[in-house]
C-alpha cells in the first residue's frame, strides 16, 4: 500500500490568487490520498469542446451544516488508549479545519452494537422496573465517550452532536431484552423521561447535544442492540410523549428527527409527517443506504420541503476494496445524499481495531472504521470520503447550482467565508478531461481514472 498522506499540515485549502483553483486528490489506486496538487488551474477565456459544468452561486439550495462520524463506544476506547502526544495529534487532525475538519458526530444513547457490551443507562435485574429513573446512570458503559468529547470540544467548541438510541432499556419493552421486541406503551413517558435524562446528564458534562432519533434503524430487529418502531407508534411517541416532554424540560432547541433507516421504505418518515401533530415537534427525518436509492430523499423533500434530511449512516465492510468503496460512497453517499437535499453526511464508525472490534456478541462484526488503530493509525476509505467535504465546506455552507454530468458525478457549495467548493468524481476506467465554467470564465480540468477531486476557489 503506498504511503499514506497525513493532510494536517499548514497548506492551504484555498488559493491567495482569485484566478487559480487549487486541486485535492483522492485515486482508486492510493497514489493519491487527499493530496494537495502541486499546480492549481487558473480561470481563463480559453474555450475547449470539452464536457462543461457550470457553477452558479446565484442558485442556491439547502444550508449545509455539517460532516462527520459516529463515535461509538469502541472508537472512544480506542482513541483514548493512544498515547496523549498522538491522540491529541489525531484530534487535532481530526477535529480543526487545519485537518480534516469533521464538524457532526453521531452518538449512540446506551450501547449501539459497536460497544464492548450491550447495555442500557437504566439496567435493572430481570423482573425489576424503575418507572422513575432512579437508578439512570449516564457512566453505565462506554466510559471513555464523555471524556473524550469533553477534549475533542475543547479543540472545537463548535462540533456539532446528534444522538439515537438502539434500544430503550429491557424493563420497557415487550420481550425484556435490549435486542428485537417493541416498546411497551404503558412505558412510552418512562422512555421519553429517559431520553430526557441523557440530555440533561450530557449537559452537566458541558456536552450539548443538537439533535436526537428516537430509535436507531427501528424496522431492523436482528442488531445488538435493537428495538422495533412501526411508525405509527412513532408517531404517537413523538407527539404525545418525547415532544412535549423535550418542551416541558426546556430542550426545545434539541432538534427531533424521525426515521433513521433506510431508502428503500420512504413511506415510514411520511407516515409520520403526516401526523400534524407529530410533525409541530419534528425538525425532519434521518437516512441510510443499506437498501433503496438516495433519490428516496428527494421524493420526501418534495412532499414536505421544511422538513431537514440528515444522512446519518453508512458502514464500510471488511471485505470491500478501497477503489471501489470510494467509488460508491462518492458517487451515492457524498454527492447522492447532498444533491438530493440532505444537510449532513456521516459515515459510519469513526474507529476500530484490525479486527474490526470492538462489536457486542450479536452486532456487526466486519465494520471498518475510518481509521484502524492498532500499532499504527492507518486512514481508510471513509477518512477520505468525508475529507473531501468536511474541510472546506464548513457549516453554514450553501449547495448552489452545478451542471448534472452522468459521467462526471458533482455538487458545489459557496462557503461563509466566499469561497466556492466543487467536488467531482469519475468513476470511469478512462481520464476524463471537461471544463468547470464559472461567471462567464473556464478552467480546463483533467481528472484520473477512478478518482475524486475537490476544487476550492475564491467567488469573486
Amino acid at each position: 500500500m503506498p504511503e499514506q498522506t497525513n493532510p494536517y499540515h499548514p497548506i492551504l485549502a484555498q488559493p491567495e490568487d482569485p484566478s487559480a483553483l487549487a486541486v485535492w486528490l483522492t485515486s482508486a489506486d492510493q497514489r493519491f490520498l487527499f493530496q494537495r496538487q502541486a499546480d492549481d488551474l487558473r480561470f481563463t477565456d480559453e474555450t475547449k469542446d470539452l464536457p462543461v459544468i457550470t457553477v452558479d452561486a446565484e442558485q442556491q439550495y439547502q444550508i449545509m451544516e455539517g460532516f462527520g462520524f459516529s463515535l461509538t463506544g469502541g472508537s472512544a476506547m480506542l482513541i483514548s488508549r493512544l498515547p496523549a502526544a498522538d491522540k491529541n495529534a489525531l484530534l487535532r487532525e481530526l477535529f480543526l479545519p487545519d485537518g480534516i475538519g469533521i464538524s457532526f458526530l453521531r452518538l449512540s444513547i446506551g450501547a449501539s452494537d459497536l460497544s464492548e457490551r450491550c447495555f442500557s443507562y437504566n439496567d435493572r435485574p430481570t423482573g425489576q422496573s424503575d418507572p422513575e429513573l432512579v437508578h439512570f446512570d449516564i457512566e453505565a458503559g462506554d466510559i471513555e465517550v464523555i471524556p473524550l468529547l469533553q477534549e475533542i470540544l475543547a479543540i472545537n467548541p463548535e462540533i456539532r452532536i446528534m444522538a439515537t438510541a438502539w434500544s430503550a432499556p429491557a424493563w420497557m419493552k415487550t420481550n425484556q431484552g435490549l435486542v428485537g421486541g417493541k416498546l411497551r406503551p404503558d412505558y412510552y413517558a418512562a422512555y421519553a423521561a429517559y431520553l430526557v435524562k441523557y440530555l440533561q446528564a450530557m449537559r452537566e458534562k458541558d456536552i450539548t447535544v443538537h439533535a436526537i432519533t428516537p430509535q436507531n434503524e427501528p424496522l431492523n430487529q436482528k442488531n445488538e442492540p435493537s428495538m422495533i418502531m412501526e411508525a405509527g407508534e412513532q408517531a404517537e411517541f413523538i407527539k404525545n410523549h418525547l415532544g412535549p416532554a423535550l418542551s416541558a424540560a426546556g430542550l426545545g432547541y434539541v432538534e427531533l428527527f424521525c426515521w433513521d433507516h433506510n431508502c428503500d421504505v420512504k413511506e415510514y418518515p411520511l407516515e409520520v409527517f403526516a401526523d400534524a401533530k407529530a410533525r409541530r415537534y419534528l425538525s425532519g427525518s434521518a437516512w441510510h443506504l443499506y437498501g433503496g436509492d438516495i433519490s428516496a430523499l428527494s421524493e420526501v423533500h418534495r412532499l414536505y420541503p421544511e422538513m431537514k434530511l440528515y444522512f446519518t449512516e453508512q458502514w464500510v465492510g471488511s471485505d470491500g476494496q478501497f477503489g471501489g468503496d470510494l467509488m460508491w460512497h462518492v458517487k451515492n453517499v457524498l454527492i447522492g445524499s447532498i444533491r438530493n437535499w440532505s444537510r449532513v453526511v456521516l459515515e459510519w464508525n469513526l474507529a476500530s481495531d484490525p479486527f474490526c472490534r470492538p462489536h457486542t456478541p450479536g452486532g456487526e462484526a466486519r465494520c471498518v472504521g475510518a481509521l484502524t488503530l492498532g500499532e499504527d493509525i492507518v486512514r481508510n476509505v471513509a477518512y477520505y470520503v468525508i475529507a473531501h467535504a468536511a474541510k472546506f465546506v464548513r457549516p453554514g455552507s450553501m449547495r448552489i447550482y452545478s451542471d448534472q454530468q452522468a459521467s462526471l458525478p458533482n455538487v458545489a457549495f459557496l462557503t461563509p467565508a466566499g469561497h466556492i467548493v466543487l467536488i467531482v468524481l469519475n468513476d470511469g476506467a478512462e481520464p476524463h478531461s471537461f471544463t468547470i465554467q464559472f461567471q462567464g470564465k473556464n478552467a480546463l480540468a483533467a481528472l484520473p481514472a477512478s478518482a475524486v477531486a475537490t476544487y476550492v476557489w475564491q467567488a469573486a
